[in-house]
């Protein structure tokens, strides 16, 4: 190993700065009034038994840990196999970074996944304490993991919440959230003297605040955006509502549409002007650009007046009630359908539906990131218990609604890194405000799910899987069955979905009658969506062969490169070119009722 000269240092280390006394004295006092009243607030919720009671949760989590144990503890040569791994693996890196300390160059016994923003400041690897720091991390890391993964004899549920939870507290747990072991973090204190610590007190006691003694954690600068001001600002008027949703229908840019007006079903998870958030990437836009009639159902932000709302009145309200709608306001009973997740899954379920009622105005079925089948569900299956759901369904029985930051929570969850960890290192050690980003003011931007609606969906599709069987679910008094569905059928599903997988979305190609397309993009369950081709950023795959097995498609897949919405159009215009002259909103029988985006898309949860 040859020895080198140790690098100069690039910087002298900053001069300490002291703290405005008369700052910390102000801030200190109002951080106090401010504890106080939150724990006052807590106690008194604790009194009343309104706390958020976790204990059902905690209690599935407990059980699944305590067999993973008592499992890995009846193999202890397994156990210590992989100890003797991992101290060897120690013994390593403690033998570099001494060498390293004498000037040698060293290898890295372990090093952060390509991608790892955690690790991306250059103190990580040229300062040897730091480089120590995250490796003995990372390797303790992948022992945990190795170790829990491993074991042998645990059910698949069991076996994925312990991965899930394990990987939970690793994440938790990174050198990266905390002050004395982030040199970023410790360069900003020694040179703001402490402040920005000071001020990430503030900004923490400010989202204890906003969740009422939850954390609700910032993620972007909420006053820098206005749904209608500037996103979600594709011109158009609301033409139709009910109880519970609005029917947008957009303003005309070509002298000629296509016959066949374009309705789209946005998930009621979250609100639909993710397809609309600017211009430059509004789907919205881009189809009208087409030559589309675009109309768009913007579900309602429910209360508990609607608790008793079931997943038949999101398809008689939502899909069926629109299709009259856009017959009244148009002429035309024919329509091309999109879904988007939750509510891709409402529309195939309505499209059974129609089939045995001999309905067949949908004339093509389009399905963004849609799940049919919830075998393979992905993580979202380790909230999925009957344990965890009889608790959910007694906060929601108690409120008539599901909390939208619970959901937010648990889609948070799914990526920690990224969603959760980022922001308290960004927030609350270095003290910055959040960074204005229209696509995190969507995601905050949180939905309740009705009680009923909620409880039908999670135990008759996540839990039971009964979508994909003939007959297994009852919609308005008719048992359904996908198979009857004829309608071509549009997939796109996106190949690093963490929500809806593409290898289950897939499945519902198997599922339906009729022909289908099946189409997978780069990237994940929103950008892989919203890809416009003008960014050309994300590929996207395509086979016309549709095998059972979602692996032998992949492997026979076409790569291609930019976004998936040109191929799209095209295979609309495959199923009908026909075009009559513009239609504007209130053109028809229909009368505007106010400007898009509307105002049930405005109401906004504290």
């Amino acid at each position: 190993m040859a020895k080198t000269e140790k690098p100069a240092a690039t910087h002298d280390m900053p001069e300490f700065k002291l703290p405005d006394p008369d700052v910390v004295s102000r801030t200190m006092a109002d951080v106090a009034e401010r504890s106080q009243r939150l724990v006052a607030d807590w106690l008194k919720r604790q009194a009343e038994g309104r706390s958020a009671d976790s204990s059902a949760d905690a209690m599935s989590i407990g059980r699944a840990f305590m067999e993973m144990t008592a499992r890995l503890m009846a193999d202890p040569a397994q156990l210590l196999k992989a100890q003797i791994g991992f101290w060897q693996d120690t013994m390593t890196l403690w033998q570099n970074t001494t060498r390293r300390m004498m000037g040698y160059d060293t290898p890295e016994v372990v090093d952060a996944p390509p991608g790892d923003r955690r690790f991306k400041d250059e103190a990580w690897k040229e300062n040897e304490v730091f480089d120590f720091i995250k490796q003995s991390y990372l390797l303790s890391a992948r022992y945990i993991q190795d170790t829990v993964n491993h074991v042998e004899g645990l059910d698949a549920k069991t076996a994925q919440k312990v991965d899930f939870y394990t990987r939970q507290f690793i994440d938790a747990m990174s050198p990266s959230n905390f002050v004395m072991t982030n040199p970023e973090v410790l360069r900003k204190t020694v040179e703001s003297g402490g402040e920005n610590l000071l001020k990430g007190l503030n900004n923490l006691l400010g989202d204890l605040e906003r969740g009422k003694g939850q954390l609700r954690i910032k993620m972007t600068d909420t006053d820098a955006f206005s749904v209608g001001g500037n996103i979600g600002v594709s011109p158009g008027k609301v033409v139709f509502q009910n109880d519970l949703m609005q029917l947008i229908q957009y303003d005309p840019v070509t002298e000629k549409v296509l016959k066949r007006p374009l309705l789209i079903g946005p998930p009621w998870i979250n609100k639909f002007y993710i397809l609309d958030l600017r211009p430059r990437n509004s789907f919205v836009r881009w189809a009208v650009s087409q030559g589309h009639t675009v109309f768009v159902i913007s579900w309602v932000n429910p209360d508990e007046k609607l608790a008793e709302k079931n997943f038949d009145d999101y398809m008689q309200e939502g899909y069926l009630a629109a299709l009259d709608a856009i017959e009244a306001a148009t002429g035309e009973r024919d329509v091309n359908a999109i879904g988007y997740c939750l509510g891709g899954t409402l529309l195939a379920s309505t499209l059974a539906y129609m089939a045995e009622k001999g309905d067949d105005r949908i004339k093509t079925a389009t399905f963004f990131v849609t799940m049919m089948a919830f075998a393979e569900a992905g993580e979202l299956g380790v909230f999925i218990d009957e344990e965890q759901l009889s608790a959910l369904e007694e906060k929601m029985n108690k409120r008539g609604y599901l909390e939208g930051s619970e959901m937010a929570t648990t889609f948070n969850m799914l990526r920690a890194n990224d969603l959760i960890w980022s922001f308290v290192v960004n927030n609350y050690l270095m003290g910055n405000d959040p960074f204005p980003f229209d696509l995190l003011y969507w995601n905050a931007d949180s939905t309740r799910m009705p009680a009923k609606m909620h409880s039908f969906y999670l135990r008759n599709m996540y839990q039971a899987n009964l979508l994909k069987e003939p007959g297994g679910i009852e919609l308005a008094g008719v048992k359904i069955d996908l198979g009857k569905i004829k309608t071509p059928a549009y997939f796109l599903s996106t190949r690093e979905d963490h929500i809806a997988p593409w290898k289950s979305t897939y499945r519902g190609t198997q599922l339906l009658g009729g022909k289908k397309r099946f189409v997978l993009a780069a990237s994940g369950h929103i950008a892989g969506v919203v890809n416009p081709p003008e960014g050309g950023k994300y590929n996207h795959w395509i086979n016309e062969d549709l095998p059972p097995d979602p692996e032998v498609w992949f492997s026979g897949a076409t790569e291609l490169a930019g976004s998936w919405w040109p191929d799209w159009h095209r295979w609309i215009l495959a199923h009908g070119k026909a075009q009559v002259a513009a239609r504007k909103p209130g053109d028809g029988k229909l009368p505007v009722l106010e400007d898009a985006p509307g105002s049930y898309v405005k109401v906004r949860l504290t």
